[in-house]
């Protein structure tokens, strides 16, 4: 007659009824950045103008909006659009 056991303890080990150790220091979640970042020299903005002469956004009326599901949908309208317009 062969016995199986099991690999595990005979009996279950205690539990650790302490929370896990709490510091006294509170914290601040909006300082997320490391020591060693130093952006004291920085200046704010620096490429914004060049970010702006490459984009063209345009922003539409929610009533018109509601009519596209995504952009490419009005670019299609507006192509369509430019084709049957009247050279003058």
């Amino acid at each position: 007659m062969m016995r199986f056991g099991s690999s595990t303890l005979d009996r279950l080990r205690a539990v650790n009824v302490r929370p896990m150790k709490k510091t006294n220091r509170p914290s601040d979640s909006s300082d997320d950045l490391r020591p060693e970042y130093d952006f004291s020299g920085g200046v704010r903005g620096k490429y914004a103008a060049r970010f702006r002469e490459g984009t063209n956004i345009v922003v539409l009326d929610p009533d018109v909006a509601a009519e596209f599901k995504d952009s490419q949908a009005v670019n299609d309208a507006l192509r369509t659009l430019l084709k049957t317009r009247t050279k003058g």
